[in-house]
């Protein structure tokens, strides 16, 4: 093969593969963050109340949210760190953290 001729190949093939990264729909991410909270609060069993605040997109290959409530059969409010995996759909939760260690504070 002519080497001259795959720098062009290269930038022929470029406007295929750029697609790629855009191809998520703005539905599909809001169906992913919908995912992500139920999966998680359903996850959180040591909170009473789990509130979840989703990262709207996450990294490459995980979802991620921040669980907080009311500690069960506790006072205080307590921190999770919840991952979903894109791909297997599944969720991880970490152990529970006093809120006030992150400056959270109960709302007034």
């Amino acid at each position: 093969m002519n080497r001259n001729i795959i720098p062009h190949l290269a930038i022929a093939a470029l406007p295929f593969l750029v697609p790629a990264a855009h191809a998520s729909s703005d539905e599909a991410w809001k169906q992913l963050a919908a995912d992500v909270e139920a999966k998680c609060r359903k996850a959180a069993v040591a909170i009473e109340k789990p509130k979840a605040a989703v990262d709207p997109f996450g990294t490459l290959h995980y979802g991620l949210a921040l669980m907080t409530g009311k500690p069960k059969g506790a006072k205080g409010l307590i921190v999770q760190i919840c991952v979903y995996d894109k791909q297997e759909k599944s969720v991880e939760i970490g152990s529970a953290m006093d809120a006030e260690k992150f400056g959270f504070t109960p709302a007034k």
